[in-house]
């Protein structure tokens, strides 16, 4: 057993190790770093998406934003999408669970803000058509996917696709690049 612990260790390390190796990625992790600095210097916000596990990774980097990451600063304006329960269950029910994302930010999304969304396939179908709405009202989008990027790779303005096919690998590199991208704004906006 302890054996099999430290074999999933080591494949968490691993592919953090990738992302270290590829320049390209590095770079989009910067770039998406500047983009949110930019967009809530500018008095816009970040909204996040995700289902099941990445709905979690999103509620947790909006908190990071909108609460404090390392600094006693002033929140940022930052939210996760599905967090109103009522309104996740009417629309689901009334226009079908692939609009959930797509309808409300037809509601609160503006050009200039930033929109993350977050899936380990790139192939979910709400935030597949959230980023089709973001698109169309001049948003930033931004997907962290697993290494294909799936269907989510063809609308992102910046991909950070995660080199791992496996589920809780990709979820750990998406929190620790989160992290990365929190850090960064934070020093942008506050000072290092």
């Amino acid at each position: 057993m302890k054996q099999f612990i430290a074999n999933k260790i080591r494949e968490s390390i691993a592919v953090k190790e990738a992302i270290c190796q590829d320049e390209p990625l590095l770079n989009t992790i910067r770039l998406v770093a500047e983009s949110i600095t930019h967009s809530l210097q500018t008095d816009h916000k970040v909204l996040f998406c995700g289902n099941g596990g990445s709905a979690a990774d999103a509620q947790h980097l909006a908190a990071e934003f909108s609460g404090r990451f390392y600094k006693d600063r002033m929140p940022l304006y930052a939210e996760a999408l599905h967090c109103n329960t009522s309104y996740m269950t009417a629309v689901g029910n009334d226009y079908g669970y692939d609009q959930v994302y797509a309808r409300i930010l037809r509601g609160i999304g503006r050009e200039g803000d930033v929109l993350v969304g977050i899936s380990t396939s790139g192939n979910s179908a709400n935030i597949l058509e959230a980023m089709k709405v973001a698109k169309e009202q001049g948003m930033i989008v931004v997907s962290m996917t697993g290494s294909t990027g799936g269907k989510m790779k063809e609308g992102s303005d910046y991909l950070i696709n995660i080199p791992s096919t496996d589920t809780p690998r990709i979820q750990e590199a998406h929190i620790t690049v989160g992290h990365i991208i929190c850090e960064i704004v934070e020093n942008n906006l506050f000072g290092a």
